[in-house]
């Protein structure tokens, strides 16, 4: 697996290294005299929440006409990577609040960004408006650490005078110092001469690179979580394109019988951590934290087993129970038993059911129809092909 493919990762790769440039080079302080942040640091993290608002606005007028008749809210909560339990509520909501929702994400993706090129007090309303929005996307899914990442670059927003509430009467007015022209703090050192050389240097460097992405933005072909350098250090951001309308799940399963296709065998479920499974679990709460798998489940069952090749590696691993990856698991049904014969993998469509209603009264959160196989039953010795010519070490039995 490439791990460098999912927009939250050069996001991270990009923030982190704009980060390295806010520390001053030679001083452990968290007030360093002579090194005051750069604006084109500033500036650069300013450029990035733009880019990154801006493109997931963009990419949904551009992309799903549900963002544009402002419906794709009708399904987002129930057919998001991993619902939480307010997903399973808000999903629920009235037409006229999932038109609303739209409308106000359209506001803060399309219009807020500007904000920033209107002055200090719009720029510190973009900042608010930027976090407040991430809040309440925290709040309504598990979109893994994304929205805590996207902060960040929105605390740039701010000056000290606003933020200056949130630290001690005494750091507030050594800063304050530091700034009057003619202090110590003010003096020229070797240290903040090369510091101004490597910001003008970042500067420069951003701008070269920010191009290609300026053109993304403007093309009617604007593609999202990409980038046009091998550093990855100015990207194009996305989320959302399109929305799909009804949620389908791959469950796994495992069975001990010698024929997979006697009608009696019985098969029993892996249970992944997050991922919806069990109808009466309810959806889990784990941002910021991530559950890869979980989310590579969910873009495998739009798609077909031949597109994702890993599932059939992971039902390899299933099949030795292999202890690393039955770590990443919530239950295994297995456990303290011969490991299972055959693997397979059905798909399913699931829906939440009616809060109070009749399934809801039996302690079930999601209904679900059978769809048909994913992919067929598998052995770990049918597999063994498989594994060889792809490469693959082939999982020996724990």
């Amino acid at each position: 697996m490439i791990s460098m493919r999912k927009g939250w990762e050069s996001q991270l790769l990009e923030t982190g290294f704009l980060g390295i440039f806010l520390c001053p080079l030679w001083s452990l302080s968290r007030l360093p005299q002579g090194s005051p942040p750069s604006r084109i640091v500033i500036w650069s993290f300013r450029w990035l929440i733009f880019r990154i608002m801006l493109g997931a606005g963009l990419i949904k007028i551009r992309g799903d006409r549900c963002w544009r008749e402002l419906t794709c809210m009708d399904y987002h909560y129930e057919t998001q990577p991993v619902p939480n339990p307010l997903s399973y509520f808000m999903h629920r909501s009235p037409w006229w609040f999932h038109r609303l929702e739209t409308l106000v994400n359209h506001f803060v993706e399309l219009l807020v960004p500007f904000f920033l090129l209107l002055g200090r007090r719009m720029s510190i309303l973009h900042g608010l408006l930027q976090i407040l929005f991430q809040v309440l996307l925290i709040i309504s899914g598990n979109l893994s650490f994304l929205n805590w990442l996207t902060m960040v670059p929105s605390l740039a927003c701010f000056d000290d005078a606003s933020l200056g509430l949130l630290f001690g009467s005494r750091l507030r007015e050594r800063a304050a110092r530091l700034q009057r022209p003619g202090e110590e703090g003010r003096r020229i050192s070797l240290g903040s001469c090369v510091r101004r050389l490597l910001n003008v240097s970042l500067g420069l460097l951003i701008t070269y690179l920010s191009i290609p992405v300026i053109l993304n933005l403007l093309s009617s072909r604007q593609v999202m979580n990409s980038s046009f350098n091998p550093l990855r250090i100015v990207n194009t951001y996305g989320a959302f394109g399109s929305i799909t309308k009804e949620r389908t799940e791959v469950i796994l399963q495992g069975t001990s019988s010698l024929d997979p296709n006697d009608p009696t065998a019985v098969w029993e479920e892996f249970e992944f951590k997050c991922k919806p499974g069990d109808l009466r679990r309810r959806p889990c709460l784990i941002s910021p934290y991530h559950y890869r798998l979980d989310w590579l489940m969910w873009f495998a069952a739009f798609q077909t087993y031949e597109q994702n090749e890993w599932i059939i590696h992971l039902a390899g691993k299933l099949l030795a129970q292999e202890e690393e990856t039955l770590s990443l698991l919530a239950t295994n049904p297995f456990a303290g038993r011969d490991p299972p014969r055959w693997v397979r993998g059905e798909h399913f469509r699931y829906k939440f059911s009616q809060p109070w209603g009749k399934h809801a009264s039996d302690g079930k959160w999601w209904i679900r129809k059978r769809i048909g196989p994913y992919f067929p039953p598998v052995s770990l010795q049918g597999l063994r092909k498989f594994f060889e010519d792809r490469n693959w070490p082939y999982p020996v039995k724990d």
